[in-house]
Order: structure tokens, then sequence, then C-alpha cells
């Protein structure tokens, strides 16, 4: 079996501003709605924005020299994807948490990362790497 897509519901604090983030800046498709939450293709995932007006900022943890927001959520991009959309994000004035780099440069499990916040303060981490099989490596 192929890998199936998966579901994630998040809370937001505003739905038209979730809306105008994930379809207008991220460039994830709209799904179905409704007056309290969003259906948005996410890569061929479905991802939904719920409206939740007590949701809490994140914590985090040290990676590669940076601090990590937990919880996020994300998908692995090809690298030209990865690219496309880092330079989308900077070109809308995006505000990072983790600025695009590449992380464990040389290492195990090397990668591309970037880090920023939707407008309801829910972290995202979109990630690619020059060799998937660099996915689960361990040193």
């Amino acid at each position: 079996m192929g890998l199936r897509p998966f579901h994630l519901a998040f809370p937001v604090h505003d739905l038209s501003a979730a809306r105008a983030f994930w379809a207008g800046t991220i460039g994830c498709p709209e799904g179905r709605s409704s007056d309290e939450w969003i259906d948005f293709d996410f890569y061929g995932h479905q991802i939904v924005a719920h409206l939740s007006p007590q949701a809490g900022p994140a914590s985090s943890n040290a990676v590669d020299g940076h601090d990590v927001p937990v919880p996020h959520f994300g998908i692995v991009l090809e690298m030209a994807d990865w690219q496309a959309l880092a330079d989308r994000l900077i070109a809308a004035g995006t505000e990072f948490v983790i600025e695009p780099y590449v992380r464990f440069k040389g290492q195990a499990g090397e990668q591309a990362t970037m880090f920023f916040r939707d407008p309801s303060g829910n972290a995202i981490e979109m990630k690619a790497f020059a060799d998937l099989g660099q996915l689960f490596a361990k040193d």
C-alpha cells in the first residue's frame, strides 16, 4: 500500500486569517468549510483549522543549536519545492522562528528546514532532503 494521507486538526483564533495564510501565503487549496472550521489540502494531506480562541503558545526544545517550537507540524517537500516556498515566505515578509537553513550539515539526516508560525501561533516546520533516504537515518 502506498503512503496514505494524514489528517491533522489544529486550533486557530481567526478563520479569515487562517484562510489568508494557509490558502494565500502557503498555497493550500481550500476544501470544505463551515463557520467553525476549514479543510485545506496540505500537499495531498488534510489539515483542518478549527476555531478555538483558547489555543495556547508552544514550548521549545534545543535541536542543532536552535530552539525548536513544540508542538509543530509540517511536511517533507522536494528540495526545489522547499526553496520555492522559502522564497515565497521571504517575499511575503514572513517572520521566521528559525530562518531557512541546512540542519545537520554533513551528518546523517542532513536536511533543509525552516520554522514559522501561522497567524494563530501554530508552529510549522517545512523540510526537505537532498536524499530522502536520510529521513530516518541514524549516526
